[in-house]
């Protein structure tokens, strides 16, 4: 138009209100839409970002669903560029969250790989293959012995053994000790 929109984000925001109002589709409007967004964003840098809007969008489908419609009843689109603002920068913060678990990863293994035996090893390769939020109320003795097919005896010992190495920090105590990665090393 006369008057082209500068910033990226605002450019973003708007170019998926835009199509999502228009809803030329009658489905996969909404992934055009955020590709659309992404492709606005990545313009001004000149490559592809290393963040995801759809699953920033998708962890919470009812506040875009909410904002999406407030702002194509109303003559107003104020609130939906606040609420797209805030969008991209959770994405921004996830990106940034992922990147540095991958990193902590990376340096993990250089450090601990040669350390572990092969119960070890899939235990651990299991404990991180739930990113970054980590194993659901860390690993147990009881988990250890389910992953590695192993006696309680042995998964009590190797448990200990990582903990000796730092690998494992140690929370509780008795039938409540359990035991998450020290990715702090």
């Amino acid at each position: 138009g006369k008057h082209p929109i500068k910033y990226p984000p605002i450019r973003a925001a708007i170019s998926h209100l835009y199509f999502e109002s228009i809803h030329p589709f009658e489905d996969g409007n909404g992934r055009i839409g955020r590709a659309i967004a992404d492709k606005a964003l990545s313009q001004s840098t000149g490559y592809p970002l290393l963040l995801s809007l759809s699953a920033t969008i998708e962890s919470n489908k009812k506040a875009y669903y909410n904002a999406l419609e407030n702002s194509q009843r109303k003559n107003e689109i104020t609130p939906w560029l606040i609420y797209f603002l805030q969008v991209i920068i959770d994405a921004q913060l996830k990106a940034e969250s992922l990147i540095d678990f991958t990193l902590k990863k990376a340096r993990f293994f250089d450090l601990y790989r040669s350390k572990m035996n092969e119960r070890q090893l899939k235990s651990i390769n299991r404990m991180f293959k739930e990113g970054t939020k980590g194993f659901e109320g860390g690993m147990t003795a009881k988990k250890y012995m389910s992953i590695t097919q192993t006696s309680k005896a042995t998964a009590t010992r190797d448990l200990k053994v990582l903990e000796e190495l730092g690998v494992l920090i140690v929370r509780g105590s008795g039938r409540s000790t359990h035991y998450h990665i020290n990715l702090d090393n």
